[in-house]
């Protein structure tokens, strides 16, 4: 690689479980990465694909490509700046986590340029928020009936169901965070970082942290090391 070029982690987000199948919005993020990364001679070391809302702050295949950055000493590369968040507080978050980052819609931005942008996207959002409101304010005006017309009683009677499906999600939350992790795991144990004392001390020591913001124990790695067991 030439002196200017990098390693880079790509990610790639869509919304939805279907575009996510279909592949749409995907590729043609994937096709402006890998278009960047040929332009500048640049190695791409990993992708991490995530399903998910970009409204959402928990997202374990985005805390997985930073995590990855960080043990690759790489940086992380996106299609467009709203594949993030639309969020500015977010973007400056990540700004601020010692990781860089580049998008691909706008490779020479500065902090103060994409700042500038996710205050754009930010705005974009709440205006559409706006209108939504809005149409349903109107509709309502009109006598259209909105929500569920059996009320509370439909609430209640789903209420156990809900729980349940709450539940069932946090535990797909973890366990998709401890899957986005098992990549890293694996090359600390190829760099043969292999027991767990040793794999928490060497991510301490390059600034990965833990997933609730803290620092690795060995515990915490043979707790994740046995999920990934059991669920194969």
């Amino acid at each position: 690689m030439s002196p200017q070029s990098r390693k880079l982690v790509v990610y790639l987000r869509v919304s939805t479980a279907r575009q996510g199948a279909s592949g749409l919005g995907l590729e043609a993020q994937r096709a402006a990465v890998q278009a960047h990364a040929a332009a500048g001679g640049h190695s791409l070391v990993a992708e991490y694909v995530e399903v998910e809302s970009g409204k959402r702050a928990d997202r374990p295949k985005l805390a997985a490509a930073l995590a990855a950055c960080r043990l690759h000493r790489a940086t992380l590369v996106i299609a467009k700046l709203d594949r993030l968040s639309r969020n500015v507080g977010f973007i400056a978050g990540i700004m601020d986590s010692g990781v860089d980052f580049v998008a691909c819609d706008s490779p020479m931005a500065s902090r103060l340029t994409l700042h500038i942008l996710a205050a754009m996207a930010e705005h974009e959002a709440a205006t559409i928020s706006s209108r939504t409101k809005a149409a349903l304010a109107a509709a309502k005006a009109r006598g259209v009936r909105l929500g569920n017309p059996n009320g509370a009683a439909a609430l209640r009677a789903g209420c156990r169901e809900a729980a349940a499906a709450s539940a069932a999600a946090r535990r797909e939350t973890a366990m998709a965070r401890v899957s986005a992790m098992e990549p890293i795991l694996t090359q600390l144990r190829a760099d043969g970082f292999s027991t767990p004392c040793a794999a928490a001390r060497e991510l301490n020591q390059r600034g990965v942290p833990a997933p609730g913001g803290g620092v690795w124990y060995p515990q915490q790695i043979r707790r994740d090391a046995a999920r990934v067991a059991a669920a194969s």
